[in-house]
């Protein structure tokens, strides 16, 4: 019995040692927050603990994006903190929110700004461009955003797109006479057409909004009042794609390298669209000869000196571009030459014919710039950079196989042997 006795004694003291030595290593390794205190509970969102007076409450101060700044930068940068700037994230037309973000000081700041023209049914797909954009350059250096519309953008537009951008946001109704039949459009003979466009299933070719949004980008939309403003402008449209990295500022680059147009994309547009436009561009040549530039890249749109066109034209949907280029008097005539001759309705004249044409006449060839490290796309076509060593460094992630670039129908070897550039390596791996 008292070796028994013994036995269970000994059991429950191994226990209760094993219990404490568990105790001891749980407490020591599991930081434990310390329990609050009074003062602690007054304070907590005004909620007020069981006794305490109701009148010694005070809500705590507000959490600010510069304080949560502050706090995750306190371990990386020891210094004194950098400079805020006060960012006004909507203009007056929207919900304004003041925030604090820091700076990031990485040079001169161009006078520059993205433009896009969006409905309000198209902001889930707009938002997966400004991702895109903010992702890879836009969170760097803060440009501001213009939003253009042919109806007034509704607060769910403005609201969720704001919160998106980094720099500030404008929202703009487009002016009636810039969205509309001008007064010398035939509308029985442009519905006519139209009509035929449908039978013929032309793309767009009966589309009405299509043929305003299609002049309203040749020849308004640097002439609206958000855009006046600014000198540089980024057009970007919904559901496109940034690929790679970009890690400086294209807008410095742009200014500094004398470029006023830029391209990542160019092919032939649909010949049954512009049957005429040719013409009207040559009546404009022979009336304004002063406006034609020297070295220019006729070279690039014509195969036979400007006799005929070869329908090449760099895509539009996105641009990097000098808005005062065209606001000048060689492009407003150039474009008064088209809208005169009704083309947008009487065809189906697009912007982007419009905008490489005027290129490629009134800017020296050397003024237009191919950005071959903007990985970019938009449906149906890819430009992803030939070099994967450049990839690799700009975390790109496309398939080199989709670049579009040396295609048959890609008009950009043109743009390289007009230039005199040398094609990168690799590129007849990616031909047809």
């Amino acid at each position: 019995m008292a070796a028994g006795s013994a036995r269970i004694v000994r059991y429950i003291l191994f226990a209760f040692f094993g219990v404490m030595v568990l105790y001891f290593m749980s407490s020591s390794s599991i930081p434990r927050p310390p329990l609050p205190t009074t003062s602690d509970l007054k304070g907590k969102q005004g909620t007020t603990p069981p006794g305490a007076p109701a009148g010694d409450v005070q809500a705590p101060p507000p959490v600010t994006i510069e304080k949560m700044a502050e706090a995750s930068n306190a371990a990386s940068v020891p210094a004194a903190p950098a400079p805020a700037l006060t960012n006004p994230k909507q203009s007056n037309d929207g919900p304004t929110a003041s925030i604090q973000t820091i700076a990031e000081t990485s040079g001169e700041r161009m006078n520059a700004t993205f433009v896009t023209l969006a409905r309000n049914s198209d902001l889930w797909e707009i938002v997966k461009s400004i991702r895109q954009v903010e992702d890879r350059f836009n969170r760097k250096f803060h440009y501001d955003w213009v939003f253009l519309n042919d109806k007034p953008f509704d607060m769910a537009f403005k609201n969720v797109t704001t919160s998106l951008i980094s720099g500030k946001t404008h929202y703009g109704l487009i002016p009636e006479e810039h969205w509309s039949f001008p007064a010398h459009i035939d509308t029985d003979k442009a519905r006519r057409v139209r009509e035929d466009m449908a039978q013929r299933k032309i793309i767009y070719g009966d589309s009405i909004s299509y043929r305003h949004m299609c002049r309203f980008e040749s020849g308004f939309f640097f002439q609206h009042p958000l855009m006046q403003q600014f000198e540089w402008y980024w057009r970007v449209e919904p559901s496109i794609e940034l690929y790679c990295d970009i890690n400086y500022d294209t807008f410095k680059y742009m200014r500094d390298h004398n470029k006023k147009y830029s391209f990542v994309l160019s092919l032939y547009e649909y010949v049954e669209t512009i049957p005429t436009l040719w013409d009207s561009v040559k009546t404009f040549m022979n009336n304004h000869p002063e406006h034609i530039a020297k070295d220019n890249g006729m070279e690039f749109l014509s195969g036979d000196g400007g006799e005929s066109y070869n329908h090449c034209h760099f895509w539009s949907n996105f641009e990097i571009g000098n808005l005062n280029w065209l606001r000048s008097q060689a492009y407003t005539d150039y474009f008064n030459q088209l809208d005169k001759d009704g083309g947008f309705f009487y065809e189906r004249w697009g912007d982007a014919p419009v905008h490489s044409i005027a290129a490629g006449l009134l800017l020296k060839k050397d003024e237009i710039h191919f950005f071959n490290d903007i990985a970019y796309y938009h449906v149906p076509f890819t430009h992803c950079p030939t070099g994967e060593q450049y990839r690799l460094d700009h975390k790109c992630h496309c398939n080199p196989k989709d670049n579009f670039d040396w295609k048959g129908y890609s008009c950009t070897s043109r743009f390289f042997d007009m230039m005199k550039m040398e094609k990168p390596a690799g590129y007849q791996d990616q031909q047809d």
